[in-house]
């Protein structure tokens, strides 16, 4: 739910209006899919990287050209991938509205129940800069265009690129808009999320699931989960203070702050 709005105004135009509304965010990608194509092509560029003398320190950074036949091939690959992501946020999209539909006894529409965006920012995209046109790879970062891009649809354009901005089970998540700024500095690119302090593997080392879901319950957040060890990965400590972070992005003039939505549940799976 909205728990602070920074810019009435551009909250406004993205359909984000007081305190009591509820907001769903939906973080998913397109999957076994997704992570197959990146398995495929990386033993595709480790054979083709000897033909066009790239050599990389880590095999995980294998490539090809990008007008190269291989580098089109993956670029292909990787689109098909991101539809099959946006296909899977809208099937779940659906499915909220319709839960949300049987428990009031109110159609989506009545409710209200409208898209603010959608956005794949695990991606490379082909952009137009000053230094010519480039690929530009995002991971861990998404866009973040500034009002009046000509990358932006027409009803971005006055507000600049909304930015979703997930945090941890524990904290808040946030609503930013993009800047001419970052188009400058970042290549049109910001945060998505707080960011790990540890691996997966070193939260479960460092915490228990079990003294973890008693630590939530003192402050009044029940947590069910199959796996303890899974819900150890998720703990707070082991992402970044994401008040901070955004306050940093902000700062830098990069995003600009919109609204901060507070947790009042979270499914993960």
């Amino acid at each position: 739910s909205n728990e602070r709005i920074f810019d009435p105004v551009t909250a406004a135009a993205l359909g984000i209006t007081g305190h009591e509304q509820i907001v769903v965010m939906v973080h998913c990608g397109s999957r076994g899919f997704g992570h197959q194509v990146a398995s495929d092509y990386l033993k595709v560029f480790e054979k083709s990287m000897r033909r066009y003398g790239i050599t990389v320190k880590d095999q995980q950074l294998a490539c090809a050209p990008f007008r190269s036949p291989e580098g089109q091939e993956y670029f292909s690959a990787m689109n098909c991938a991101a539809n099959t992501a946006f296909a899977n946020r809208q099937v779940i999209t659906h499915q909220i509205r319709e839960a949300f539909a049987t428990v009031f006894g109110r159609s989506a529409e009545a409710l209200g129940m409208e898209l603010v965006y959608d956005v794949a920012h695990n991606i490379a995209k082909v952009e137009r800069y000053a230094e010519g046109e480039l690929v530009v790879h995002r991971k861990g970062a998404t866009r973040a265009f500034g009002p009046g891009s000509p990358e932006l649809p027409e009803i971005f354009r006055q507000t600049g690129q909304p930015v979703i901005c997930g945090g941890s089970m524990e904290t808040g998540s946030y609503l930013l808009v993009g800047t001419d700024q970052a188009v400058r500095d970042t290549f049109g690119s910001t945060m998505h999320g707080s960011g790990r302090t540890m691996s997966r593997a070193q939260a479960k080392r460092t915490v228990r699931g079990e003294q973890l879901q008693q630590q939530l319950k003192k402050r009044g957040i029940l947590v069910k989960a199959v796996s303890m060890s899974g819900l150890a990965e998720e703990a707070g400590l082991a992402y970044k203070n994401i008040s901070e972070v955004v306050e940093s992005v902000d700062r830098a003039g990069i995003t600009k702050k919109v609204a901060e939505l507070r947790p009042i549940g979270n499914i993960k799976g």
